[in-house]
C-alpha cells in the first residue's frame, strides 16, 4: 500500500508542477500581447481556455487510468481520502474539478457572448476583410457561399454535420472519429508529436489523445478529418484563401463535403465554416444541390 501511496503522491506533485508551468506559459503569452490589441487579446483568451481545458482533461484521464490499475480492495480510496484530509488540514477547501470545469465553461461562454456583442462588421482587421473577399470569390466560382457555424472547438464537426444527408450528433461524430483512430493507430501515430517539444507521441499518449477527441471539446485537426473521411467514406475538401483546395479521402467517389477554413475573417480566431448554395439573385448565383 505504501508503494501505491507514493505513486499517487508523485502523480499529484507532477500535476501541480504542470499546472504551475502552464500558468507561467500563460503569463508569458499575456506579456507578448500589445496593450489595446483587441484581436490578439481575444485570441489569447481562446488559447488560454483551450490550454487549460486540455491540461485538465489530461490530468483527469491520468487519474482515472491510475485508479484502474488497482482493484477495489487495494485501499486506494482510503489513500486518496487520507491525502485529501491531509491537504484540507493545511489548505482551505478546494473547489471540485467538475465545478472548476463548469465555471471555466461559463466564463468562456460569457466572454464569447461579450465578444460577439462587441463584434461589428467593420471590426475585422484588414487581413480579415481581404480573406473574406478571397473566400467569397472562390466559393462564388463554385456557386457556393459560406454558411456560419457556431464559433467554438466543435466547429469542424458541426461543419461536417451540417452537410450530411442524415441526422447525426456531434458527439457521435467525435466518438466514431476516435474509434477509427484507435483501430488504426499505426496509420496515425507517425504523424503525432508534442507541439511544444517536437517529441514523438507514445502509443499511450495517442490513445489519451483519442479519448480527448471523443470526450472533450478538443479542437479538430487535419488528422481527424482524415479519420472522418474514412468513417463516412466520403472525400472532404478544405477551402482556404491562401492555399490550394485540399482534398482528403480522394479514394472515395461520393460527393465531397466542403469546409471553409478561416484564419483571419473570424472574430474568434481560426475557425471552420460550412457552405451552402449561392442564393438565387446573387452574382453568379444558381442554386445547386448537395445531395
Amino acid at each position: 500500500m505504501e508503494d501505491v501511496q507514493l505513486e499517487y503522491q508523485r502523480l499529484e506533485r507532477r500535476h501541480r508542477r504542470e499546472k504551475k508551468e502552464l500558468q507561467d506559459r500563460i503569463q508569458a503569452m499575456k506579456n507578448e500581447v500589445p496593450k489595446g490589441d483587441k484581436t490578439k487579446t481575444k485570441q489569447l483568451l481562446l488559447d488560454v481556455a483551450r490550454l487549460e481545458a486540455e491540461l485538465e482533461q489530461k490530468h483527469q484521464l491520468e487519474l482515472e487510468k491510475f485508479g484502474e490499475q488497482y482493484p477495489a480492495n487495494s485501499g486506494l480510496d482510503s489513500i486518496t481520502e487520507g491525502l485529501a484530509k491531509m491537504d484540507l488540514e493545511n489548505h482551505p477547501p478546494r473547489v471540485s474539478r467538475a465545478q472548476k470545469r463548469r465555471e471555466r465553461r461559463a466564463a468562456l461562454q460569457r466572454e464569447r457572448q461579450k465578444m460577439a456583442a462587441e463584434a461589428e462588421p467593420g471590426s475585422l482587421s484588414s487581413h480579415g476583410r481581404d480573406e473574406e473577399k478571397q473566400l467569397a470569390a472562390i466559393l462564388e466560382a463554385r456557386n457556393l457561399e459560406m454558411k456560419d457555424v457556431p464559433a467554438n472547438s466543435h466547429c469542424m464537426y458541426r461543419a461536417i454535420q451540417d452537410q450530411l444527408p442524415f441526422s447525426v450528433s456531434v458527439e457521435s461524430l467525435r466518438g466514431r472519429t476516435a474509434s477509427y483512430m484507435r483501430k488504426h493507430v499505426d496509420d496515425f501515430l507517425p504523424f503525432f508529436s508534442d507541439p511544444e517539444t517536437g517529441d514523438a507521441y507514445t502509443r499511450d499518449d495517442f490513445l489519451i489523445y483519442c479519448d480527448n477527441v471523443a470526450h472533450s471539446a478538443a479542437w479538430g485537426s487535419q488528422l481527424e478529418l482524415r479519420a472522418l473521411s474514412h468513417v463516412l467514406q466520403t472525400p472532404i475538401e478544405v477551402i482556404q484563401a491562401e492555399a490550394p483546395v485540399q482534398v482528403i479521402g480522394e479514394e472515395y467517389s461520393n460527393k465531397p463535403l466542403t469546409l471553409v477554413y478561416v484564419r483571419h475573417a473570424s472574430n474568434f480566431g481560426e475557425h471552420y465554416n460550412s457552405v451552402k448554395p449561392l442564393e438565387a439573385g446573387a452574382v453568379g448565383g444558381v442554386p445547386v444541390r448537395f445531395f
